[in-house]
């Protein structure tokens, strides 16, 4: 009887130690495609409003800065092949959870040059609305040094109609996005003009 639960309990560690194995090898496998599938077809359209003006490919000429044991990707907007404004991602605690923001700022004029939403898991037909023109557009051109806040809190964003929350985690995400892109904008510089020395 003993032996026949130690030879289950062998031949069960074996199928979870194999099962494990194959997971582990499967995630490997496709960790660059999934990876690749995310930036152009997640993180593309929220690029391609935020660098409107870019003449270049800011997923291909993007950048890894690490800061505080954390690996930010900026992406490089250039036109006419100089450096005009740079992106990346930042989050902030929506109603349902972190909203994903790719924010974009104009390195000349210290503005924002938009901001797009990656992700969220607000409620359809209401928070789901950050995601609109309508609102996004209104962080546009705002001074990257502004207090990005709701009207509600002190500041100058019309938040949406019954998804106060939501519009304030969008405020969030752009307010951190700003303060990490003048930690990040010195590095961003050295490695942009080191790539540059390199050609």
């Amino acid at each position: 009887m003993i032996k026949e639960y130690l030879k289950m309990i062998i031949v069960l560690t074996l199928i979870a130690t194999v099962c494990g194995f194959l997971l582990s090898a499967v995630k490997t496998f496709t960790y660059e495609r999934i990876e690749e599938q995310i930036l152009v077809n997640v993180k593309g359209p929220a690029l391609k409003n935020v660098l409107n003006q870019a003449t270049n490919n800011p997923i291909n000429d993007r950048l890894e800065i690490e800061l505080d044991g954390v690996i930010h990707t900026v992406f490089i907007g250039k036109k006419d092949d100089q450096l005009y404004a740079v992106a990346f991602e930042s989050k902030g605690a929506g109603f349902g959870g972190d909203i994903g923001v790719m924010i974009g700022i104009d390195i000349q004029k210290f503005t924002l040059s938009g901001i797009g939403i990656l992700t969220h898991q607000e409620t359809p037909g209401l928070g789901s609305r950050i995601s609109e023109t309508s609102f996004t557009d209104k962080f546009k051109g705002r001074s990257v040094s502004d207090n990005f806040k709701v009207k509600k809190d002190g500041g100058a964003i019309d938040a949406i109609s019954g998804a106060t929350n939501s519009s304030r985690g969008v405020c969030l995400a752009t307010d951190k996005g700003a303060a990490l892109y003048s930690k990040l904008k010195a590095e961003i510089l050295k490695k942009i003009k080191k790539r540059s020395d390199k050609k």
